[in-house]
C-alpha cells in the first residue's frame, strides 16, 4: 500500500521524497487501516456473550454517539452523531456493545443510508426486539470541500424497524427523546 501511496503523491505532482512527505505513505497506510478496521471486525463476535435474558420491555436509547466513516465514492470522511434505540423482548445487550456495533460498520467504506440500515438490522436480527430505531446526522466532506461545497449541510438518515415503524406513538417518543439535550461522548 505504501508504494501505491508514493505513486499517488507523484501523480498529484509532488515529490514523495520531499522531507515533509517521506513518511506520508506509512502514515496514510496506518490511517486507512484504522479507518477501515471494520472489515476485520466480526459483528457476530460483539453479540457473542453480550446478550442477556432480562424482563425489560421499555425503550433503551444510546444517543449522541460520535460517528466517523469514509464515503465510498470519494474516500473522504463523513462524521456526526448516531442515535440507537431498541425495545427489548426479553433480551438485552450490554450497553457498551451498541457503540461497538456502530463503529464496526462505520469503519468501512460506506454510504450513510447503508450504514444506518446495517446497524438497525444487525440489532434486530440478533436481539429480536419489538423494534429498533437508528438515526444518523452527518456532515459529508465530499459535499463540503468539493462538488456543491455546502459545508453546513447535514444529512439525516433513519431506519425504523418493528414497533418504531408500525406505531407512530413509539416513533414520536423516540424522536422526542433524541432531541432532548444531555449526554454525549
Amino acid at each position: 500500500m505504501e508504494d501505491l501511496i508514493r505513486k499517488l503523491i507523484a501523480a498529484l505532482g509532488e515529490d514523495p521524497e520531499r522531507e515533509g512527505l517521506r513518511r506520508t505513505p506509512e502514515r496514510v497506510k496506518e490511517s486507512l487501516e484504522f479507518l477501515t478496521s471494520g472489515y476485520r471486525e466480526d459483528p457476530e463476535e460483539i453479540f457473542r456473550g453480550s446478550v442477556f435474558e432480562e424482563k425489560y420491555d421499555e425503550m433503551v436509547i444510546v444517543k449522541n454517539m460520535s460517528l466517523y466513516s469514509l464515503c465510498e465514492h470519494h474516500l473522504l470522511p463523513f462524521f456526526g452523531e448516531c442515535h440507537v434505540a431498541y425495545i427489548p423482548k426479553g433480551r438485552i445487550i450490554g450497553i457498551s456493545k451498541i457503540p461497538r456495533i456502530v463503529h464496526t460498520f462505520a469503519r468501512r467504506l460506506q454510504v450513510q443510508e447503508r450504514l444506518t440500515n446495517e446497524i438497525a438490522h444487525s440489532l434486530m436480527d440478533h436481539l429480536q426486539p419489538y423494534g429498533v430505531a437508528v438515526t444518523i446526522e452527518a456532515v459529508h466532506l465530499c459535499m463540503a470541500m468539493r462538488g456543491v461545497r455546502k459545508r453546513d449541510a447535514v444529512i439525516i438518515t433513519s431506519a425504523m424497524l418493528g414497533a418504531f415503524r408500525s406505531d407512530p406513538k413509539t416513533r414520536m417518543e423516540y424522536l422526542e427523546l433524541i432531541k432532548r439535550p444531555g449526554g454525549g461522548e
